[in-house]
């Protein structure tokens, strides 16, 4: 048995320009995020014959991974098997991202996996960006809308990453953050209601992509706000992160209706209300979780306040560690 663990994200400022071809459209374009500690774990079996997921209690078998690929359950490994033609096999899958958190959680399982299957049946070891490339688009085929790659690297490289989009392909950056320092900062909340990004994310490209001018502005001034947050963190000036954070969600609270939610902006005003200097939701939104930065002495205030307007707050710190893949002996 072989077993990748991979990271989720919070995103800090920037995400969405991370679909091709949004980003090559506003010159300062960026995404910058950072690993936190919640695992999504891949473990992969062979077998002799047929394709099973199991996730949680549940199960999902098959004959082949085109019909595994059929089942609402398990469709993205499905879809990867059948991609990369692989063998009979066993994948158990495990999250500590609540469903539709909006911490990249599905991303991070396809790059697990896909690091995992490359392990296991030997097949040749992909290089970071390689493996990006495939999950991105094995995710767009999955579910007929784009999608881009900010999930993708946090998962395989870990720590703070400021991701470019360039003519020909993006730039990766790690940045010179204190992480502990932002972990003593940095809150994760779930707000409780599940969000699907993908969708959200296409009515926004769309409208960019015809050129409207609203929400052409409205990506400027996210670009721009990310273009500012990367130095700031990497000086590590917190407040001003915290202060950008909820500028750049200015902005894209106002790309369509359902973005911002009764919900969030309870959370993010009990989060002022305690001293928080600033935060946005993670993702696409429309719910999922939040990422809010406090002074340290505040932080258990500033939880205490986001928990009593109906938050949970998540065990979730910044990790530099990348990817980790381990063999173990099947069990039982």
């Amino acid at each position: 048995m072989i077993a990748a663990r991979a990271w989720c994200r919070v995103d800090l400022a920037g995400g969405t320009l991370d679909i091709w071809p949004l980003g090559l459209f506003h010159r300062q374009a960026r995404t910058v995020n950072v690993a936190v500690d919640l695992a999504v774990t891949v473990r992969l079996l062979p077998l002799s014959r047929g394709y099973r997921v199991r996730q949680g209690g549940s199960l999902a078998e098959a004959a082949s991974a085109a019909e595994l690929a059929r089942h609402p359950e398990a469709a993205l490994v499905g879809v990867i098997a059948a991609a990369l033609d692989l063998p009979p096999l066993e994948a158990t899958v495990a999250s500590e991202s609540p469903r539709g958190g909006g911490l990249g959680a599905s991303s991070a399982m396809a790059v697990a996996f896909i690091a995992a299957a490359e392990e296991a049946f030997d097949r040749r070891r992909s290089a970071p960006h390689e493996r990006v490339a495939l999950a991105r688009d094995l995710e767009a085929r999955l579910m007929r809308l784009p999608t881009g790659v900010q999930d993708h690297y946090p998962a395989l490289l870990g720590g703070a990453l400021e991701i470019r989009p360039l003519p020909g392909g993006e730039q990766v950056r790690r940045l010179s953050v204190d992480l502990p320092a932002l972990a003593a900062s940095l809150l994760v909340v779930y707000s409780g209601q599940s969000h699907f990004s993908a969708e959200k994310n296409w009515q926004v490209v769309r409208r960019r992509l015809d050129g409207e001018g609203e929400i052409t502005e409205l990506f400027e001034g996210i670009a721009e706000t990310a273009a500012e947050l990367a130095p700031a963190l990497e000086a590590g000036d917190l407040p001003r992160v915290g202060a950008l954070m909820s500028r750049e969600w200015s902005y894209r609270r106002r790309f369509t209706e359902g973005i911002s939610t009764p919900a969030l902006e309870s959370l993010l005003q009990a989060a002022a209300s305690a001293g928080a200097w600033g935060g946005k939701a993670c993702g696409a939104g429309g719910g999922g979780c939040l990422a809010v930065l406090c002074p340290p002495e505040r932080r258990g205030a500033v939880a205490a306040a986001m928990e009593g307007a109906g938050g949970k707050v998540l065990a979730a710190k910044p990790t530099g560690l990348p990817l980790q893949l381990s063999g173990s002996e099947p069990a039982g």
